[in-house]
């Protein structure tokens, strides 16, 4: 069935095409104007902790939702998905990574304005709480700990917050694009803070069977302007001996993120298939198919549907060769249940295969649709 699904990914219809190719020839301008910028720190993990994605159908599918995105979710995985949004609809997710370690929580809104038109909000936050700082508990001049070292220890956190406003629009009954404003903090503690502002653009196009979508992540290039307070870390060169950190811009590179999904009766329900690719230009990583200095990183995802109730899914959201172990595959799975307005989702998965040190991911997700 994959074979015969991915053989029939090459057929395009000529009017999207045309206006794909458009779509593309945009993203590499703001590429090319990437380079130009290469004076600029290049921050490979800029905005890492937006890649896991939101939404436990999404993941559960593997994360390959770039063309199915048809809900309050479209305001972060493809704003050209928002105006399949007929009323009002809110969203909240909160997931445990790594063993409980980080915490990641988002909360979206959706607001038609009309049968063409539908804002989305998207806010975030991951982070790492109760941080230990013990730098205040050990006297350099001494070289052992202060009296009652207990009393001088804090707590801190790391956290990420995104915020992001999407407008998507129906040009035509099967073609719709979308744009994304984001804006960026991160913090650590009260040691550093980042700001970073950035767009998305999506398109996407429809039939009965298919979907086919496009966005580029970051077009206009994420800027991060970090800051560091040296005072609250002066103790790091007496205690480690180390230099203190020093803040600067970062720069975070263009995505071109494709998607195809198709969809079909299969029994009492109905089959979706789904394939995402991800282009970046930041060089190879860990979780991607190399490509000299581009990294490809494919997701594959299926979901089934029975009586527009419950659902079924899964998928893989990491596919890759390593050199001397083969083809390593992460794969996740979901369930859903709709009743009446209101939806409750679950998905389930990792980040380094079903031998993990560093645990497992539950991913619990609502979605409550309001009257029209």
């Amino acid at each position: 069935m994959w074979h015969t699904f991915a053989g029939t990914l090459f057929f395009f219809k000529t009017a999207f095409m045309t206006r794909l190719y458009s779509f593309l020839l945009v993203s590499l301008v703001a590429l090319s104007g990437a380079d130009a910028a290469l004076g600029q720190r290049v921050a490979k993990y800029g905005a890492d902790f937006l890649a896991g994605g939101v939404g436990a159908r999404a993941l559960g599918m593997g994360g390959a939702f770039i063309s199915v995105a048809d809900d309050v979710y479209a305001g972060f995985w493809n704003p050209a998905g928002l105006p399949d949004v007929q009323t009002r609809e809110v969203a909240y997710m909160h997931a445990e990574r790594f063993s409980g370690i980080v915490s990641f929580d988002y909360a979206g809104f959706a607001l038609p304005f009309s049968e063409r038109s539908v804002l989305g909000v998207t806010l975030i936050r991951s982070g790492v709480n109760d941080i230990k700082n013990t730098l205040d508990a050990w006297d350099a001049e001494r070289d052992q700990p202060v009296p009652d070292p207990e009393s001088a220890i804090t707590t801190f956190s790391a956290a990420d917050y995104a915020l992001f406003i999407a407008y998507g629009k129906r040009v035509s009954e099967s073609l719709s694009f979308g744009v994304t404003s984001k804006v960026i903090r991160r913090n650590i503690g009260e040691f550093a803070t980042a700001w970073g502002y950035s767009m998305d653009v999506g398109i996407r196009y429809r039939t009965p069977s298919w979907h086919l979508g496009a966005t580029v992540q970051d077009i206009t290039t994420m800027l991060q302007s970090w800051s560091v307070d040296t005072g609250r870390l002066a103790n790091i060169r007496d205690v480690f001996g180390d230099e203190l950190p020093e803040g600067g811009t970062e720069m975070v590179l263009p995505v071109v993120r494709l998607g195809a999904s198709r969809l079909t009766d299969v029994g009492p329900g109905r089959l979706r298939l789904a394939l995402d690719t991800d282009l970046s230009f930041d060089g190879p990583s860990a979780n991607s198919i190399s490509l000299g200095s581009m990294a490809l990183h494919p997701r594959l995802g299926a979901e089934y549907i029975i009586a527009q109730r419950l659902a079924f899914r899964a998928g893989f959201n990491r596919i890759q060769h390593v050199d001397g172990e083969g083809l390593d595959l992460t794969p996740s799975l979901g369930t859903g249940f709709r009743w009446g307005r209101a939806a409750v989702d679950y998905g389930f998965g990792d980040f380094a295969g079903l031998v993990s040190d560093l645990g497992y991911s539950h991913r619990i997700s609502a979605q409550y649709r309001f009257s029209e």
